[in-house]
């Protein structure tokens, strides 16, 4: 991606592994329990942003941004797009966030979704799905605000029962 992306108050941008101490500061248990299924360590994030950096060097399924705020010199979150994900059809691109509890109920996540799916239609999306376990509010709430409808529900491989809310894409 060369250009950021932004709506004047978020600015999207790929994940970079400088944003490691960061994302590590911000992890809460809030993420732990709807996003990352797991606390980070310095290693394991250094990791995944190798992984995120790969993916966009290669080309891949994975398109992990960063959600900054400040004119894009603070990370308040992430945001993903995966083309390639359980309970995914053809043209559907599966949409995950999650901002620190510092920049939680500002509407950044819903100005976040609201960017990546531009950026996903830009890319040939034909749709964005957000798939939320139940008891997550805050997360259907972006969903709901972001222009995503119901779309059932599905079970995962490991048995996690999911809320999809789907969103067509010009």
């Amino acid at each position: 991606m060369e250009t950021p992306l932004s709506d004047g108050t978020v600015t999207l941008s790929p994940l970079e592994p400088d944003d490691g101490p960061a994302h590590l500061a911000g992890e809460d248990e809030q993420l732990i329990r709807w996003l990352s299924g797991g606390p980070g360590t310095p290693e394991g994030v250094a990791a995944y942003l190798r992984h995120c950096a790969a993916q966009w060097a290669e080309g891949g399924s994975l398109r992990a941004f960063g959600i900054r705020v400040d004119g894009g010199r603070t990370l308040a979150g992430t945001i993903d797009l995966r083309s390639e994900a359980e309970g995914l059809t053809r043209g559907q691109v599966n949409v995950a966030y999650g901002l620190y509890p510092a920049w939680r109920g500002r509407g950044l996540a819903t100005r976040a979704v609201l960017l990546v799916c531009r950026y996903a239609a830009d890319v040939g999306a034909r749709a964005a799905v957000i798939q939320v376990e139940p008891g997550n509010a805050a997360s259907v709430a972006v969903a709901r605000r972001a222009g995503f409808t119901p779309g059932g529900q599905r079970f995962a491989d490991d048995g996690t029962l999911f809320d999809r809310y789907v969103r067509e894409l010009s």
